[in-house]
């Protein structure tokens, strides 16, 4: 006989474990089931977020940050140290580290709610009165019965055609990138996207030669120009050679690496010869093994699951969330729509944001951004104010020894409400938030240029910035 739930979450990453949590909160009996396993084989929730992407290349992001601001820095700072060594090993031993906390702690808040975690993969088996047949292919078999069923699997990389990853020998995804045992002396990646700017800072930072191919023309055509074109020069600086316009050819892996012919933006034929190769590429919807076919679930063109405005499926009672449905694939993303999906659940009134949602890239200087760029807002014929801060001019920026990059502010011409904020530079990773915060109460930039912000803090560059789109910045 199988065991009866109000939910049932298939998957166990940003998206689905806090479905079930919220699900649990609003008083229904969930289950949760994710077949993600650690290196000993035990449960590893937390999907790529934590296992392979978010956590662990923020781990990777930091120690190398250390390194580099250890060998180039602290001696600006009277810090004498003698000569500064990595030790990979352990630098990858505490991301590992870090992510079994992560892993734990999912474990601890499903105890915590009385969510119940199955180990394997889950699928489809049937329609059955009043819900759906889920089975959970583990160490034993089992079968569930949920009356609502959250779909949260997640995606995968996708890899180039006829190129597959091999993860361990030469050509990685973002998997493999995080599990490199050494430096390696020269890298190549195919991507210049989020994962191939944060994974090539990493390695560049312990000495290894670095070369981004990016198949667009524009650098990071997705962030505001002005913000692109700043990080682009940072990254020149710092030796990161990323080439644009390149169409990929044959890609040779060996026992002494990878080759990877490509013609460049003037189509002159190139080769590039190297250790290792990572391909980040962009990512593709997980339903394989899903058996969505058993139940008629709906996938479209691309492979993800279709949902209509409140993540309902075409099944009755089957939902879907995150980097398996449409939208920009970002853990936080998927976190607002599970719970958005599980107060919907509970007949409550769930509400997710797209213009609000922030990106970040977390390289140094860090990206970060929400709302609609400069070249978007002419784009529609939007008339807009735009006014912008250097962090050189900003105290507490100088004060760290990192000036690089700005604040910029969008704001409509007429009624003054913010359109877009984007930043390039220290920590903007948590500036942001100021901004999303305004966008969502639909704050003006006169708003913000009101507010007493700390002093000397980096977010009063956000104040002078806003403060900008009057032309009236007081400190430059």
């Amino acid at each position: 006989m199988s065991k009866q739930f109000d939910v049932i979450v298939i998957g166990a990453g940003p998206g689905g474990y806090i479905a079930a949590i919220r699900a649990a909160q609003l008083g229904f009996n969930v289950a949760c089931i994710d077949e993600w396993k650690n290196a000993a084989g035990g449960a590893a929730p937390g999907g790529t977020c934590t296992n392979v992407g978010c956590i662990p290349s923020k781990a990777l992001l930091q120690s190398s940050e250390h390194f580099e601001h250890a060998n180039l820095h602290f001696a600006d700072h009277g810090i004498s140290t003698g000569k500064v060594e990595m030790d990979v090993a352990k630098m990858i031993a505490r991301k590992d580290a870090v992510v079994k906390q992560n892993n734990d702690g999912i474990l601890y808040l499903f105890k915590k709610n009385k969510v119940t975690f199955f180990h394997g993969r889950g699928s489809f088996v049937k329609a059955v009165e009043g819900g759906y047949e889920i089975k959970v292919a583990g160490k034993e078999e089992e079968v569930l019965t949920g009356k609502q069923i959250v779909v949260a699997t997640g995606s995968n990389a996708r890899a180039l055609p006829g190129v597959p990853f091999d993860e361990e020998l030469n050509i990685l995804s973002n998997d493999g990138a995080l599990r490199l045992g050494k430096a390696p002396k020269k890298l190549a990646l195919i991507g210049a996207g989020v994962i191939g700017l944060e994974m090539g800072s990493v390695w560049r930072r312990l000495g290894t030669e670095v070369i981004v191919l990016e198949g667009m023309d524009k650098f990071l055509p997705a962030v505001d120009e002005q913000i692109a074109k700043e990080a682009k020069k940072a990254f020149d600086k710092q030796g990161l050679k990323i080439e644009l316009g390149v169409k990929i050819g044959e890609v040779k892996s060996g026992k002494k690496g990878v080759s990877i012919a490509y013609t460049n933006a003037k189509g002159e034929a190139q080769a590039l010869e190297a250790d290792k190769l990572i391909i980040s590429i962009g990512r593709t919807a997980n339903t394989a093994g899903l058996n969505a076919e058993a139940v008629g679930l709906a996938l479209d063109e691309r492979g993800c699951i279709v949902v209509d405005d409140d993540c309902k499926t075409s099944l009755p009672g089957v939902w879907a969330v995150g980097d398996v449905v449409r939208g920009p694939m970002l853990a936080h993303k998927a976190e607002e729509e599970a719970v958005a999906v599980a107060e919907r659940i509970a007949g409550q009134h769930g509400h997710v944001n797209f213009g609000t949602i922030p990106w970040v890239i977390y390289t140094s200087p860090e990206i970060a951004w929400v709302g609609r760029t400069e070249q978007q807002l002419k784009e529609q014929g939007v008339k807009y104010k735009a006014g912008s801060f250097p962090f050189l001019a900003n105290g507490r920026a100088r004060a760290l020894g990192d000036t690089t990059g700005m604040v910029k502010f969008l704001a409509d011409a007429e009624t003054d409400e913010i359109l877009g904020v984007h930043m390039v530079g220290p920590m903007v990773s948590e500036l942001i938030s100021e901004a999303v915060v305004a966008m969502e109460f639909k704050a003006s930039s006169e708003d913000i240029a009101r507010i007493c912000h700390a002093h000397p803090s980096l977010s009063e560059a956000t104040k002078e910035a806003a403060l900008a789109v009057d032309k009236r910045t007081l400190n430059f």
